[in-house]
């Protein structure tokens, strides 16, 4: 394992304190996030959340998908859950997902519900 010195503001210090044994999983999402370029392919599950805030028709929420890439991730996920557990980072990655479906699902029901209404 590596070992990295940072200058950073007390106030910053003060914060992380309390958080130093989680420094690591806080820099991988931060990290994660950073890397993360909406402008190309399938940027996480930010695309998703982005889409359901530009308040899209019943239709265009009811035809909502995960890319190919967001669900080979999701995959891989599931296949290391059933093999050898999740690390702490991929179990909060995990519940990231987790709380988005939960979130899609209840756009698509209220979707169901708006085109029942109509119908």
């Amino acid at each position: 394992m590596a070992t990295i010195t940072l200058q950073i503001p007390d106030e910053l210090a003060l914060r992380l304190d309390t958080l130093k044994d989680e420094l690591p999983q806080i820099l991988m999402l931060g990290l994660r996030e950073v890397e993360a370029n909406p402008s190309s392919g399938f940027s996480g599950l930010t695309k998703i959340l982005e889409f359901i805030a530009s308040l899209p028709s019943p239709q265009e929420i009811l035809a909502l998908r995960l890319s190919d890439d967001l669900q080979a991730e999701i995959d891989t996920l599931l296949e290391k859950n059933r093999t050898e557990g999740l690390t702490p980072i991929e179990q909060r990655v995990w519940q990231e997902y987790e709380f988005v479906e939960h979130l899609v699902r209840i756009a698509k029901a209220q979707a169901l519900l708006k085109l029942s209404e109509a119908a």
